[in-house]
């Protein structure tokens, strides 16, 4: 099959389009004929060589993806060959077919094409563990989000407002911030001018959020912190700007803060089928009807996605970037 393979063979690393083997069918899997994988930046990391995939996993690119199944394994009864899927998978998108475990599957609404479904499961699914299960966001409550703008940010925008709650997010730019209102956002703050902490407290009547979604890391630790309510939690996803801060660990004491790690792709099969059941019980008839749904930037062929992966790293999108696959 065609993948999307990484070469380090020269001075520099580069993403080319060449063949690797056909994935091996396994128990409880579905395999599926892959029309488009969504960009992450957890794409992007790996490709520097600091993401591995987990042990088992593809070494191919690509943490979720849409298109046609077409083979089951025995005793699987979710789906059947000729099914619309999309998938969260914990490597092997950037390639012609991908095998799946069926617990980490969804079926894809007649309304949605597989190129723009491809770019739903990831983001969220990584905001529905981090901001509900985690986080427990009260449904009065209110999230502040990094990053609006970004495929996550499009995502928690409208779990976070699906679910009556109130949204504050930090994006780049005033017209990323301006689009991430027009999704639902209450408030957008450019980051590189405002301040987030004072927007935090004003929506909440001078209380702070319940719950920050962090992409950033060390960089945003104190104000992060100085956002949330009492009993608030803060959810630290990515490490964007720096893994290490210092930290006021009384502050966290006073205030009964929390702060919690979370990644998605390495958790086991089952976990990650909890959280997709958990999604599709609370939002499955918001996905169906429109409500809630992935916002694509832009489609690009697999065999450009080096150039996928330089708009992704100089966020020139809003929502996601999303490679299709002839």
């Amino acid at each position: 099959m065609k993948a999307i393979l990484i070469d380090k063979s020269g001075d520099e690393t580069k993403l080319v389009l060449g063949d690797a083997p056909a994935p091996e069918m396994r128990p409880e899997c579905i395999r599926v004929s892959v029309a488009a994988a969504a960009v992450n930046r957890g794409d992007l990391v790996q490709v520097a060589g600091f993401y591995p995939p987990p042990p088992g996993a593809s070494e191919i690119l690509g943490l979720e993806c849409a298109g046609e199944v077409i083979e089951v394994a025995d005793g699987v009864t979710a789906f059947k060959p000729g099914d619309r899927v999309m998938a969260l998978i914990p490597g092997g998108g950037y390639a012609e077919e991908v095998v799946v475990h069926a617990g980490s599957a969804m079926y894809v609404p007649e309304r949605l094409s597989l190129q723009e479904a491809a770019a739903f499961p990831e983001v969220f699914l990584t905001v529905y563990l981090n901001v509900f299960m985690l986080a427990k966001l009260p449904d009065d409550g209110a999230a502040l989000i990094h990053g609006g703008g970004s495929g996550i940010g499009t995502a928690a925008i409208q779990l976070v407002k699906a679910a009556g709650a109130k949204c504050i997010v930090t994006a780049g730019s005033e017209d990323k911030c301006k689009r991430c209102l027009d999704l639902g956002a209450d408030v957008a703050v450019n980051y590189r001018e405002g301040d987030f902490v004072a927007a935090a407290k004003e929506v909440t009547g001078g209380a702070g959020v319940d719950v920050v979604l962090d992409s950033i890391g060390g960089k945003y630790l104190d104000q992060n912190l100085q956002a949330l309510d009492v009993g608030g939690r803060l959810v630290v996803i990515g490490l964007m700007g720096g893994s290490k801060a210092e930290l006021n660990l009384g502050a966290i004491l006073m205030r009964r803060l929390q702060i919690l790690g979370s990644t998605l792709r390495a958790r086991p099969e089952a976990e990650k089928a909890e959280i997709v059941r958990g999604l599709l019980e609370r939002f499955g008839s918001a996905l169906e009807s429109g409500a809630i749904g992935p916002v694509v930037d832009r489609m690009i062929p697999l065999a450009d996605a080096a150039e996928a992966h330089r708009v992704v790293e100089a966020s020139e999108h809003f929502g996601k970037v999303v490679l299709t696959i002839d």
